[in-house]
């Protein structure tokens, strides 16, 4: 989980931003942890803690993280008891932490694990609530270090994540990666694709003779496609779909959207439809990337109805 990324220089234990997400088994730091991967976190799940200074003085000597998050729980058993020697050691080497907390009521905890039908990890095979009470017991120490104490009890897996994200991540809440990519329908459908636009209805330029050897990233075609008022209608009533959805898709935590844009070959309208969409999302300061996956393809020469050329 997570990647590392080395860099020319090392990152400083003072530049080092590190969460320790833990609390009781069942009660969401699965999710913590994959909020926290998306906004650009390096996650380790289920390090044992003697390693943690170890992680750190690795960060600070041949990586560019400066940003992880790990994942320490019961499950670490006798490795467990050494976390708060390892904490002292952050403290003394002069690394920032925070410890995240996550719990839960008996009752949520124990629907959950009604619905995983997963064991335990201190009641194997015993009753889950008296596991749950053994838990509580044994973290009430931690629980009272804890930085953020967080009750998943009543949070939907989207509102954990957003929380989350508000929490130790404020500054990537706007960071919703988007990818616009043009493609033919004749040699299908991206598979990734969140939303797809059929263009097909859109003036030709397969017509004209003096364009159909060319791409939709050459400006005559560019221009020939949006001279056409039902181009810059669609333009305009696609921009403002885009904007009315995006702000909803990042508050439901979504990390990354995939648009696609079709036309039938994929080299004329549908890329100068995508380089438009992109060039306006730019403007609006979001990251997108435009990808127009069958541009380049060599076309088959055949001559094709006009309501299914590309």
């Amino acid at each position: 989980m997570g990647r590392l990324v080395r860099g020319e220089g090392a990152t400083r234990m003072s530049d080092l931003r590190l969460v320790v997400i833990t609390g009781l088994s069942g009660a969401g730091k699965t999710e913590a942890s994959r909020a926290l991967e998306d906004a650009g976190f390096y996650v380790a799940d289920n390090l044992p803690p003697a390693l943690i200074p170890t992680f750190a003085e690795l960060c600070r000597r041949g990586t560019a993280i400066d940003r992880a998050a790990l994942v320490v729980d019961i499950r670490g058993r006798e490795f467990f008891s050494s976390l708060t020697s390892a904490l002292a050691t952050l403290e003394a080497d002069g690394v920032p932490y925070q410890i995240l907390f996550l719990e839960a009521d008996d009752a949520t905890l124990i629907h959950r694990y009604k619905e995983s039908r997963r064991q335990h990890p201190l009641a194997p095979h015993g009753r889950v609530a008296d596991g749950i009470a053994e838990e509580r017991r044994r973290l009430q120490p931690l629980r009272g270090r804890a930085h953020r104490v967080l009750d998943t009890g009543t949070l939907r897996q989207a509102e954990l994540r957003t929380r989350v994200r508000e929490l130790f991540a404020a500054e990537a809440t706007s960071r919703l990666r988007i990818s616009v990519v043009s493609f033919g329908f004749r040699n299908g459908l991206p598979q990734d694709a969140d939303l797809v636009l059929d263009v097909r209805f859109l003036p030709n330029p397969h017509y004209v003779e003096s364009l159909r050897p060319h791409s939709g990233r050459e400006r005559a075609v560019a221009e020939y496609v949006l001279r056409w008022p039902v181009t810059r209608k669609l333009l305009e009533l696609t921009y403002g779909l885009l904007d009315f959805l995006l702000p909803h898709y990042q508050t439901e935590g979504r990390a990354e959207l995939i648009v696609g844009i079709g036309c039938t070959g994929g080299r004329h309208r549908s890329v100068v439809v995508a380089e438009s969409i992109g060039e306006h999302l730019r403007g609006l300061g979001r990251t997108v990337e435009v990808v127009h996956r069958d541009c380049d393809l060599p076309p088959d020469g055949q001559p094709v109805p006009p309501d299914r050329d590309g």
